[in-house]
């Protein structure tokens, strides 16, 4: 049997002609259209990435806005549930309040009392309104004047008549005070 070997070298150097194509076909294929074409479809790529990268730009911005928009609306959210248990609380412990301080309150219910101020430290319950401090309209509501007949001390709170409470910086009840008022002897 007689098996024709080839040469692998032959193979690749066996002259292959090109025929000029002729027609319009000729014209888009010279070598200046087809740079020409070959820059419109990259512009066209670049414009297109572009595109996509704008696009996923703005969704990871969005991405972001919401991520915080949703932190601020949890912590908003527990904000005014503190609140609103404080609210719900503060009348009974205000009660307890006034008991201890006329000393009608039993040890059962100091105990008690003892277990709502915790629970009112631990959501961030302060106490507004003390005899000494400087009136502030934002946190005391004024019932009152007291004379006195030092300039250093007009418009220090005097006398507390229900204390105030806030949570963080929101003011759950002002304070109802009577305030110092300095009088020139005339």
């Amino acid at each position: 049997m007689d098996v024709e070997q080839r040469d692998p070298e032959s193979d690749e150097r066996e002259d292959v002609t090109i025929e000029p194509e002729t027609g319009e076909d000729a014209v888009e294929k010279r070598p200046e259209d087809k740079i020409a074409k070959m820059r419109e479809e990259l512009g066209a790529c670049r414009k297109e990435k572009q595109e996509y990268m704008d696009g996923w730009q703005r969704a990871k911005a969005d991405y972001v806005n919401l991520l915080r928009r949703n932190e601020e609306a949890a912590k908003a959210a527990e904000s005014s549930g503190k609140i609103k248990a404080v609210e719900t609380l503060l009348p009974a412990f205000d009660a307890l309040e006034r008991a201890k301080e006329h000393g009608e309150v039993p040890e059962g219910f100091m105990a008690i009392a003892k277990q709502i101020e915790s629970a009112f430290a631990t959501l961030g319950l302060e106490e507004v309104g003390k005899v000494g401090e400087p009136f502030d309209p934002s946190l005391h509501e004024a019932f009152g004047q007291d004379v006195t007949e030092n300039i250093e001390t007009e418009d220090m709170i005097t006398v507390v008549l229900e204390k105030g409470w806030r949570v963080n910086s929101t003011v759950i009840r002002p304070a109802k005070v009577r305030v110092a008022m300095f009088k020139t002897e005339a």
